[in-house]
């Protein structure tokens, strides 16, 4: 595999495969498979490849887009490079509801998480690295506070961000904290699974949406049945399954989930959002009750290559749990602000670090700031 790798290498480099060459009535063969795109992509340190029609295999590296090999893919090179890695059941299902998550191995190489779907009446696909070893907080550069997620017995934990910015791995090696601290049963839900747990500890039972159990809602129904100590939610994605977190979490357990929102507060409204009006001053009080952290993160440039992340955390204490209760998030800042001393820190401050520390640029830290003024006056403030 190696050697036919570097001959693709080879060839991208002094060859000159068919470039957006004009249309013909055949389409030109494919020079590589899936495996050998996964590969080149893997060796250059790349995190997704995507397939399109009318564009080379692209991937993206330290954030940015770049061609993989520089040959344009046509409908019949998509469908068929992803019908590689999908078995019969699952190209039914594809065909069925014209989108797919799933994972792919690649033997000797690596995981990944697939999302398959059709724009333009073809077919696309995304393909998401998941490194075998799944990396500890510390190698993450996450906050050390965060650690304490570990050790809480209930409640509920948030990581949110935007698609991309590291939220599973961050759970991942959460959970694979607890398995390696505590004696307990740890299940997971998730579309699709993405890092493998093997038992150390604690028993870790893994159930993928849509193979092991139809939706997260049925799953989240039947949690109470399976004598979970900590529930990993792969996604509070409806008001059925953020409730069943809820109520889980008011019941003694241990829920750990992820939101695609940019700051704590925005979590906040965002889960009572999701209910009716009548019943959100209820929901204020169940979160206000079950709440321990919300840990935001994003993933930023870092100078000379790769990325690191910044990452805003907040914990529940009684300050927080108050301006839950009355609805008054817009507030929440400047308590993450004045709390530094038990390990709370906002987004800003978190960039201005980053910066100081000469880990990412000024220019960069600006763009993903909350408050422009804020940002501006804490790196003055050194």
């Amino acid at each position: 595999m190696l050697d036919r790798v570097d001959s693709l290498f080879s060839k991208v480099e002094h060859g000159s495969p068919q470039v957006f060459a004009p249309e013909s009535l055949q389409p030109s063969p494919l020079p590589f498979c899936l495996d050998d795109l996964l590969n080149m992509m893997s060796a250059r340190g790349g995190s997704d490849l995507h397939l399109t029609v009318g564009l080379p295999p692209m991937m993206r590296v330290d954030g940015d887009l770049s061609p993989v090999v520089d040959f344009r893919l046509e409908a019949i090179h998509t469908r068929t490079l992803v019908y590689e890695a999908l078995n019969d059941e699952q190209r039914s299902q594809y065909e069925r509801t014209k989108e797919l998550d799933c994972s792919y191995l690649v033997p000797g190489a690596g995981r990944y998480r697939l999302n398959v779907y059709r724009q333009r009446d073809s077919l696309s696909a995304a393909f998401r690295s998941i490194v075998s070893q799944i990396p500890t907080l510390e190698q993450l550069r996450i906050p050390p506070s965060v650690s304490d997620i570990a050790r809480k017995s209930s409640g509920l934990c948030l990581v949110t961000g935007s698609t991309g910015s590291g939220k599973s791995t961050t759970l991942a090696s959460i959970v694979d904290t607890i398995n390696r601290e505590r004696a307990c049963h740890i299940l997971t839900l998730e579309d699709p699974i993405e890092f493998l747990h093997v038992h150390k500890r604690s028993m870790v039972n893994q159930r993928e949406i849509g193979t092991d159990t139809d939706s997260f809602h049925s799953a989240m129904r039947a949690v109470l049945r399976e004598d979970p100590d900590v529930v990993l939610v792969g996604e509070l994605r409806d008001l059925e399954t953020i409730a069943a977190a809820l109520t889980l979490a008011e019941t003694g357990h241990l829920v750990l989930g992820t939101l695609h929102t940019r700051d704590a507060a925005q979590s906040i409204d965002r889960i009572v959002d999701v209910f009716q009006p009548h019943q959100q001053q209820q929901v204020r009080i169940q979160l206000a009750h079950t709440l321990e952290v919300v840990c935001c993160q994003q993933l930023v440039p870092k100078i000379g290559g790769g990325r690191v992340p910044a990452v805003e955390v907040m914990f529940g204490t009684p300050a927080v749990r108050n301006l839950i209760r009355e609805g008054k998030t817009h507030q929440m800042l400047s308590v993450i602000e004045t709390s530094a001393q038990i390990g709370m820190v906002s987004m800003d401050r978190s960039l201005t670090r980053l910066v100081r520390s000469g880990m990412i640029s000024g220019e960069n830290a600006l763009i993903r700031c909350s408050d422009a003024d804020n940002f501006n006056r804490l790196l003055r403030s050194a």
